[in-house]
């Protein structure tokens, strides 16, 4: 999301996502439909049983917005009842759910986490991009996301960042969230990056170029106030700095370089320079002790 309007939902385009169970373990994805009750014949849209030889149109159960509408999934239901505006908070009830074992997929998902990694592409203004909980949607022109249907009301947002790059990598270039974890010391609530990203070109010795970006960060905690919980998640706030910095490697010139070997010579002979007269000093005292 961004100030110009522009808005990207549920985004998977160049976006990969594995699920991973407490000690970062890769699982294994099930099949569609293995683990579901098996209901051999569907629920039609008029209250009877899907027959032989019948086109399937499954009920919206008083979400749909015309009398063709179908809604064959449980997904289809859920997002009818969005548009609505309305709460689906028994899944149990909703023919396309109990057949796909949708209660059951999020049940057998306790206790597990989310790998992800990809990339995204974005406009040169302040946005943001962000990983929560629950499907999100827009309602009334604000932007919600919807978790009844995890049936939970504590929420683990603990998190650890491996990598986040504005832009190709360069030779010294330093991303302060690269590596940085945080565990939570209470449940829910929303934590927050703030970002200034800072244009940068950089050319090599040879006159190669690389167009990037720089960064640095501040962060945030949100947690429940006056019994209010903010939406579950972690928001990356970024704003594009109007400076861009130019960086540039150079061979020094024999001027140059001479002109740090007299400097380093002459501290040589300053500091020699003082040794000698503390060791002077030292010998007239003992002398005179004598």
């Amino acid at each position: 999301m961004d100030i110009s309007g522009e808005q990207h939902l549920d985004i998977r385009h160049d976006i990969f996502k594995k699920r991973i169970d407490a000690h970062s373990n890769v699982i294994e994805v099930k099949q569609d439909g293995i683990g579901a009750p098996k209901i051999e014949k569907p629920l039609q849209r008029d209250g009877g049983r899907l027959e032989h030889n019948e086109k399937y149109c499954g009920s919206c159960f008083g979400a749909e917005t015309s009398d063709d509408d179908c809604c064959n999934s449980c997904e289809e239901v859920r997002d009818a009842y969005r548009k609505k505006g309305w709460a689906l908070s028994n899944m149990d009830l909703i023919d396309q759910c109990k057949r796909e074992g949708f209660i059951q997929k999020i049940k057998d998902q306790e206790g597990e986490g989310c790998n992800i990694h990809g990339s995204l592409e974005v406009n040169k203004v302040a946005g943001n991009f962000h990983f929560t909980l629950g499907k999100s949607f827009h309602q009334s022109n604000v932007h919600l996301h919807d978790l009844l249907a995890l049936e939970k009301d504590i929420y683990n947002i603990s998190h650890r960042i491996n990598k986040l790059a504005f832009g190709n990598n360069f030779p010294g270039l330093v991303n302060p969230l690269d590596g940085v974890q945080w565990v939570p010391e209470t449940p829910n609530g929303l934590y927050q990056y703030f970002i200034k990203v800072v244009p940068t070109k950089y050319t090599d010795i040879r006159g190669r170029t690389v167009q990037s970006n720089q960064y640095s960060v501040t962060e945030h905690f949100r947690g429940a106030e006056s019994g209010r919980s903010p939406p579950p998640g972690v928001f990356f706030f970024y704003d594009i700095s109007p400076i861009k910095v130019t960086l540039k490697e150079e061979h020094e010139t024999f001027l140059h370089f001479m002109t740090h070997i007299c400097a380093i010579i002459g501290g040589i002979f300053t500091f020699a320079g003082i040794i000698d007269s503390f060791i002077y000093h030292g010998q007239r005292a003992i002398k005179k002790t004598m």
